[in-house]
């Protein structure tokens, strides 16, 4: 397994795995299948923007070529919270699944905030009653801070989101 950030060009590896993740998985993102799948090339390709100052970075876990797992972290602009990213989009395929690779984006995303200037927490939601993915985090070093009740709807059914941060550099 390697895992490294990804770029404009592997931007069709990794809206299919997005894809299949939105479709198995719908009770695990705010956005949609059909929502995502609408989108053209060129979304998926700004969003890998290789520059060392985006505000978006994505990291793909890759067993030999094949792209099988990805994470991104989203930096806030805005002055008052420059100090925080976001950790959005988490998916490992299921063939990928129990191999580490979930740990290992997330501890290269953490080490990415922390490599960030001004960074200090990383935030994260995560679907109530995903165990799963809520241990993870946890061993990742992830507290829950909340629970947002109502937070998405998926069809006739509401799902609620856990609030979880972790600290990447020193909290004054």
């Amino acid at each position: 397994m390697t895992v490294r950030r990804l770029l404009p060009a592997d931007a069709e590896a990794y809206r299919a795995l997005m894809l299949e993740g939105y479709t198995r998985h719908p009770d695990a993102f705010t956005s949609t299948a059909a929502e995502r799948e609408a989108l053209p090339l060129s979304w998926w390709q700004k969003r890998l923007d290789a520059s060392p100052t985006a505000d978006q970075v994505v990291f793909g876990a890759f067993e030999g070529d094949a792209l099988v797992g990805a994470a991104g972290l989203q930096f806030q602009a805005r002055e008052k919270a420059r100090h925080k990213a976001d950790l959005f989009g988490m998916y490992v395929a299921p063939s990928a699944r129990g191999g580490g690779h979930g740990q290992k984006l997330v501890d290269v995303l953490l080490d990415e905030a922390a490599a960030r200037e001004g960074v200090r927490i990383v935030q994260l939601t995560v679907t109530e009653g995903n165990a799963a993915a809520q241990t993870l985090y946890e061993r990742c070093g992830f507290k829950p801070f909340g629970v947002e009740p109502y937070a998405v709807a998926l069809g006739d059914a509401y799902l609620s989101k856990v609030h979880m941060w972790c600290a990447v550099a020193a909290l004054d």
